[in-house]
């Protein structure tokens, strides 16, 4: 199998190898404030991300998410600041919230690392997807053939 041509089928492959739907979920984020959310429910992820920028931009927005989820990162908001993020999601307590606003943080370094290097094997960065670049992915992050490729 070849890597994920776009971030919508990598995100399909990583939900189906977790055996959770991963759902994209395009948002008019306030600003300042965070680019993306990501929520995760008793039945399914959702990672909500901001609407008003590029389709690149969007991407990497994605893929940060997604570092989130590979790394095993938890949720550290609390119900009243997603409330002030995402007003029209429900805030209940079935909900497991990641968000964050700077890179200061290891969890939020690990993420943008991990979302550079699945759009470089994507080739989102540099260009079309090789099988080398997608060998560099898999040895990076240590990924077994499964949601990758």
């Amino acid at each position: 199998m070849q890597p994920p041509t776009g971030v919508t089928e990598l995100c399909r492959r990583l939900g189906e190898h977790r055996g959770r739907e991963l759902r994209l979920m395009p948002y008019p984020l306030a600003v300042p404030g965070p680019f993306g959310v990501w929520f995760e429910t008793d039945d399914f992820d959702v990672i909500a991300f901001q609407s008003e920028t590029s389709r690149a931009h969007q991407d990497h927005i994605v893929l940060h998410e997604v570092g989130h989820i590979v790394a095993g990162h938890g949720g550290d908001s609390t119900p009243a600041e997603d409330e002030e993020v995402l007003p029209d999601i429900p805030t209940s307590g079935a909900l497991r919230r990641l968000r964050r606003t700077c890179y200061d943080a290891t969890n939020e370094r690990e993420a943008e690392l991990i979302a550079s290097i699945l759009g470089e094997g994507m080739g989102l960065i540099s260009g079309s997807a090789t099988t080398a670049r997608a060998s560099l992915v898999d040895s990076s992050l240590d990924i077994r053939p499964g949601w990758w490729r």
